[in-house]
């Protein structure tokens, strides 16, 4: 025990005395659809009590003002990977499904191949959601051979081992996807399958059990964690969880566990699988030598039936305003915690404003390396936050948001500025309603003393407007928000939803 324990000071020492001379293993969790406020470590009063997400954030950093790229699936997953805001490829509004082809360009570097290239072992297990390509899928859905290895997907975007679903848990075609081949042939309908609620018909393998998935998930990656623990690499674990989004799929001593719906129920399951991370990274013996990233990919969706939590005094979103899909903060705003081992100070709470790109030169600095001119164009590290050592990377002062239709705002300071007259999503007031046309074009909000958006001030503040309509514009335009050679943005150039500015 004594031995262990001046081991893990000499890594320690090293880390902070020598610039990280010890390669660290990174594990990033991404839950799915999960709110900031079904985290108990932000909100206090909920009704569903995470006390192993918690207990990350009492280890290492908490973040209260992080965000996603985007209010929806895709697109948040797309900017994790490259570090590059997702309107800047052709999707400029949706998610893609389960059939659809590679968003992400084969040209473009990865965080996951850029870690290869660090030396890192790099797997993938969980969602992947960002396309790829189907044997024989240029003749249609129909026609897909599933004997044949796709390509375009996780290991053709740097990663050594993968299994995968190819999209969201309610999304065909159900299936696992090993290294490029499917586990097994999806030949079945999964309509009419009694207890399971799936919104969309399609093809399922005989292995595929959806309520066995987040499971299954979790024995893939210990496994993972398990043969690549104390190897000459350090490895890189990618874990895109497929829950609490729905169905709602909460299974054996998790039902009713929350007291608050089978949702809470779910959600205690993803609290769960953090549980046995950091129990087999500690079994291992590598606990204190690994970064472990939680976060989500949007905020709660309110196909999780919304008013079921809040009828128990639950919100999902806290006092932020809306939802999934919304430009408001209920859409974008996560949990976003870092925990390190000892490396890193323990229940530090920090108001650093943070984008999911951000992990990309965060990572880059840790290895001391330097992204090329067309890689990570809108990526910040935040090292420095939670090593509290000086970074040497430029700093975050702004972020654009957007929702699932495709709308934008933009945030510096406190103030943020909308370039709508709704919620750009699902949420109210929604674009075509009596409600929106009678609403100005713009809302500003100044976050310091109206967190939850109430008060349009645009009117007030010209000046400010002006200020955050010319950095949209310009970050936009210039294919990059960070410092460097202007890069092109890809498919069309003409951005509708800025079209009342003349843009």
């Amino acid at each position: 025990m004594k031995k262990k324990y001046l081991l893990t000071i000499l890594i320690c020492w090293q880390m902070l005395t020598v610039g990280f001379a010890q390669k660290p293993n990174i594990i990033y969790i991404l839950a799915d659809d999960l709110g900031i406020g079904d985290v108990s470590a932000y909100n206090p009063n909920g009704k569903i009590q995470t006390e192993n997400i918690d207990n990350l954030a009492k280890c290492g950093v908490k973040f209260t003002d992080a965000h996603t790229t985007s209010s929806v699936c895709t697109p948040t997953r797309y900017g994790i990977m490259t570090g590059r805001y997702n309107w800047r490829t052709t999707m400029k509004k949706g998610v893609l499904h389960g059939y659809d082809t590679p968003l992400i360009d084969p040209k473009r570097e990865t965080v996951a191949s850029f870690l290869q290239k660090q030396g890192y072992k790099t797997g993938i297990v969980g969602k992947w959601h960002l396309g790829w390509n189907w044997g024989n899928i240029e003749e249609g859905p129909t026609k897909v051979d599933f004997s044949k290895q796709v390509s375009n997907g996780p290991n053709g975007n740097g990663f050594d081992y993968s299994f995968c679903i190819p999209a969201s848990l309610d999304m065909p075609p159900y299936a696992y996807v090993e290294n490029g081949f499917c586990t097994a042939i999806p030949k079945d309908s999964c309509e009419g399958r009694k207890g399971i609620e799936l919104f969309r018909a399609g093809l399922s393998a005989p292995d595929f059990k959806p309520e066995e998935v987040i499971g299954k998930f979790t024995e893939k990656a210990l496994s993972f964690i398990n043969q690549n623990a104390n190897k000459d690499k350090p490895f890189f674990l990618y874990f895109p969880l497929a829950a609490p989004h729905t169905p709602i799929l909460p299974i054996g001593e998790f039902l009713g566990k929350s007291k608050v719906s089978p949702y809470g129920d779910f959600v205690l399951m993803v609290d769960d699988v953090v549980k046995q991370i950091v129990a087999t990274l500690k079994k291992n013996g590598i606990y204190d030598n690994t970064i472990i990233v939680f976060t989500s990919d949007n905020g709660f969706a309110n196909s999780a039936n919304l008013q079921a939590q809040l009828s128990k005094g639950h919100n999902p979103s806290i006092d932020y305003r809306g939802l999934k899909t919304d430009i408001f903060e209920g859409g974008h705003r996560v949990p976003f915690i870092v925990s390190w081992g000892n490396v890193i100070k323990k229940g530090k709470v920090s108001d650093k404003l943070l984008c999911s790109t951000d992990f990309f030169r965060t990572v880059a600095e840790l290895n001391n390396a330097q992204p090329t001119d067309d890689t990570a164009e809108d990526s910040y590290s935040f090292l420095g936050e939670i090593t509290n050592k000086k970074s040497n990377f430029e700093q975050r002062a702004s972020v654009i948001h957007h929702s699932s239709n495709g709308f934008f705002a933009i945030r510096k300071g406190h103030w943020k500025l909308i370039m709508c007259s709704h919620s750009g999503g699902n949420g109210k007031p929604k674009a075509d309603s009596e409600d929106a046309r009678g609403l100005p074009p713009i809302q500003l909000y100044n976050l310091k003393n109206d967190i939850a958006e109430t008060r349009n001030v645009y009117a007030e503040h010209p000046k400010i407007v002006k200020e955050l309509t010319d950095l949209l514009t310009k970050h936009i335009q210039e294919g990059r928000s960070t410092k460097g050679k202007i890069q092109a943005n890809d498919g069309p150039t003409h951005w509708s939803q800025l079209t009342w500015l003349g843009k």
